[in-house]
């Protein structure tokens, strides 16, 4: 059927892997999985409008999920686009990288369709423990891979096991597991099971108090893989928070607790990146800060912040894959670059040195930027709910983050690098898609109303 076709196609290119890696060379396969990806991003273009429920209701597929998929498709395609088939990090190992990377992508594509508790538990474990199984295939560092995936391992274990516990709460009050016959009152028992089901979503986003593992899987994980990690599986979890919340009444348990988490990540993240010397574990920091600016959306339960998390979420995507394409092109050797290594970007690579550029002016907010935008449309829409001093802390921490982030284009451009450091070359796929990220990102600060207009209109069927 038409409306599964999307998750059909994922799941065949991740089959299709899947036997490619029982050969012990597949010749031009970084080509293949970057064809197959644009494929599949057009595939879940094409559709869009489909609408329909299955299995008495447990998937549906409606605008909220055709947009995810969407970009869901979209960051995997980025994310391949961006890697080189001589990368290091997964020499021997190039199928079984693009393969669960696939499934990790499919099971996120389910997971958006999912409208029942079970359902929706089994999609989120199967993009995890994709997850799970990519993170040490990196030779290059080994030990520092191994103890990332532990780490993700095991937070992702107690992360799931909490998440079960509250969903088992909310079907003894409730009776059943399908999320609209949750018929909650506003209680506020209701209100810390829905915070308990959202610690697996929090995870997936990396929100304080569940970032703990963040810093360090960034580090030890592959580069293209820390990429994928850091935007992709966000995607996931912002839509299930979004149904959620179109189904929930606003408690004032619920409330408090999504305000502290909030204003505690935003500040947390954005003061921890400010001491970071790895350009990855900064990136990692980052992303908890900015998880903490998409509760904004969140949090006032109303159409417009849920039309504001999803423009965010969008730009976020292609500003972080924009700075991560430095980091994977930084080093020969493809290690983690710190920040002493962006000296003299601009005479290496002026096109990589750019995009950095405007991925970081993008990330901290500044004009014409799709950055810009995004937060300002997540301020106002906290601001028309009525949370004041919440904007203010947001404001706040946007100033704060301009230190860090401004001083990487101040490493790019205004210092030299110590000794003498060869070109960068870009090939020219790679090129087309830093000018295709430096475009989109402008783009969405100039001209927000057009995509906040089609979102505003797939998100309401």
């Amino acid at each position: 059927m038409r409306e599964f076709l999307p998750e059909a196609f994922t799941l065949g290119c991740f089959l299709l892997y899947l036997v490619l890696s029982m050969k012990k060379r597949s010749p031009r396969l970084g080509a293949l999985a970057v064809g197959l990806s644009f494929l599949g991003f057009l595939l879940s273009l094409w559709d869009l409008g489909q609408r329909g429920e299955f299995f008495n209701g447990a998937y549906r597929v409606d605008g909220l999920s055709q947009v995810f998929k969407v970009i869901i498709a979209l960051g995997l395609f980025l994310v391949f686009g961006m890697g080189k088939e001589r990368e290091d990090a997964e020499r021997g190992y190039g199928a079984e990288f693009y393969a669960f990377l696939t499934l990790s992508a499919f099971g996120l594509m389910v997971l958006v369709s999912a409208c029942e508790l079970l359902t929706l538990f089994l999609a989120l474990e199967l993009s995890s423990y994709s997850l799970y199984l990519v993170l040490p295939l990196r030779r290059e560092m080994p030990s520092q891979a191994l103890e990332g995936g532990v780490k993700y391992l095991l937070f992702g274990a107690m992360a799931s096991g909490i998440t079960l516990y509250g969903m088992g709460y909310l079907y003894a009050l409730s009776g059943s597991t399908r999320l609209e016959a949750l018929v909650l009152q506003g209680e506020a028992l209701e209100g810390l099971a829905l915070i308990l089901v959202f610690c697996g979503l929090f995870f997936k986003l990396s929100l304080f108090p569940f970032h703990f593992w963040a810093p360090d899987v960034y580090q030890g994980a592959s580069n293209p893989t820390a990429a994928f990690i850091a935007g992709v599986p966000k995607v996931g979890a912002l839509a299930v928070l979004l149904r959620f919340v179109a189904l929930t009444p606003e408690t004032e348990v619920l409330i408090r607790i999504l305000w502290v988490f909030s204003a505690l990540s935003m500040t947390f993240g954005n003061l921890s990146a400010l001491v970071q010397r790895d350009l990855k574990r900064l990136l990692a920091y980052s992303g908890i800060a900015h998880a903490g600016y998409l509760m904004l959306g969140i949090i006032s339960f109303e159409d417009l912040g849920r039309v504001s998390a999803t423009y965010y979420v969008i730009v976020y995507l292609f500003m972080t894959l924009g700075a991560f394409m430095a980091v994977l092109f930084l080093l020969d050797s493809r290690g983690n670059p710190s920040l002493d290594d962006l000296r003299g970007l601009y005479r290496r690579s002026p096109l990589l040195a750019f995009t950095l550029a405007v991925s970081a002016f993008s990330l901290v907010g500044i004009p014409p930027t799709g950055g810009f935008m995004g937060k300002l449309l997540l301020f106002t829409s906290a601001f028309k709910a009525g949370y004041l001093y919440l904007v203010i802390i947001g404001a706040v921490n946007t100033a704060l983050s301009l230190f860090y982030y401004l001083n990487l284009v101040r490493l790019s451009y205004c210092r030299e690098p110590e000794g003498v450091l060869g070109e960068i070359r870009l090939g020219p796929f790679q090129k087309a898609l830093c000018l295709g990220l430096i475009a989109v990102i402008i783009y969405l600060g100039l001209f927000p109303t057009v995509l906040e207009r089609l979102l505003g209109a797939a998100l309401t069927t």
